[in-house]
């Protein structure tokens, strides 16, 4: 993991990135359709053109609109995009969902881009992790190291404030897209994860998305699901019949208790594992 630091991390410009990544070859970026790994696919693709492909990873733990996201951002950088298949359900350790779940999620994840980056010949495997990201331990974070992934922002020294001014001068879609995790980090540390379960979470999060709410967590533990949105909105998630739709259309998914969280979405790596 790299140290957190400030001083270890002179902030470099733009010019200066895309020079470096230059220096080092074609170049595959792990893209999730979030800002952060978006800004690194833009700064690749004007290093490198052609010399550079990103790919996201679609699978059981993934929201389709996290991948149709990321099918959006490609398209408008220009960059070559891949999405590839990739089930971390396979490994028993991530099943469990135990509190370091990020590691092997991210060992299974890693292992598949490592193996299509050989394909490709990529000589640098590219990531979003930025200098904010490693003020906490993340499990995952130490996967992607172990894959010999780097991480240019982090190297750069920019930080989230930093990653969504570029994404904003660079008009990408999703400058102002908050940041997001994968969907087994709303479960409940030691209760299984399996494939049902992470449809019915992602199901249940559609019900308020579709409804314009910005950011959701249904966060599940045993068969209870308790809502999270942005502390401003709360207030329209508990109003009158628009409660009981939403406890309604949850208790059909087949969860038995819908509570809403009155003091909104808790962000951070307790919850949500490592950056998008």
């Amino acid at each position: 993991m790299l140290a957190r630091p400030d001083s270890l991390f002179a902030r470099r410009s733009e010019e200066e990135v895309v020079s470096h990544l230059r220096a080092a070859g074609p170049a595959l970026v792990a893209l999730s359709g979030g800002v952060d790994s978006s800004v690194v696919a833009a700064l690749a693709h004007d290093a490198l053109g052609d010399e550079s492909v990103a790919v996201t990873l679609a699978g059981p733990a993934v929201a389709e609109r996290e991948v149709d996201r990321a099918r959006t951002v490609a398209r408008g950088i220009g960059i070559s995009h891949i999405v590839l298949e990739v089930d971390p359900l396979q490994r028993a350790e991530y099943r469990a969902n135990p509190p370091n779940r990020c590691y092997f999620c991210r060992s299974v994840e890693s292992e598949r881009l490592v193996r299509f980056g050989r394909t490709r010949s990529v000589q640098q495997l590219l990531d979003g992790i930025h200098l904010d990201d490693l003020s906490e331990e993340r499990p995952g974070l130490r996967a992607m190291n172990e894959a010999g992934f780097a991480h240019p922002l982090a190297w750069a020294g920019w930080t989230k404030a930093d990653v969504r001014a570029a994404a904003r001068a660079r008009r990408l879609p999703n400058a102002e897209q908050p940041a997001d995790a994968c969907l087994a980090s709303r479960i409940a540390h030691g209760d299984a994860i399996t494939a049902g379960l992470l449809e019915r979470v992602e199901a249940a999060e559609a019900v308020l998305l579709d409804r314009g709410f910005r950011r959701v967590r249904v966060r599940v533990r045993g068969n209870d699901a308790r809502i999270e949105v942005d502390p401003e909105e709360v207030s329209r998630l508990v109003a009158g019949p628009f409660a009981a739709e939403v406890e309604r259309r949850l208790r059909a998914l087949g969860f038995d208790r819908v509570s809403v969280d009155p003091d909104g979405y808790h962000g951070g790596v307790r919850h949500e594992g490592a950056s998008r």
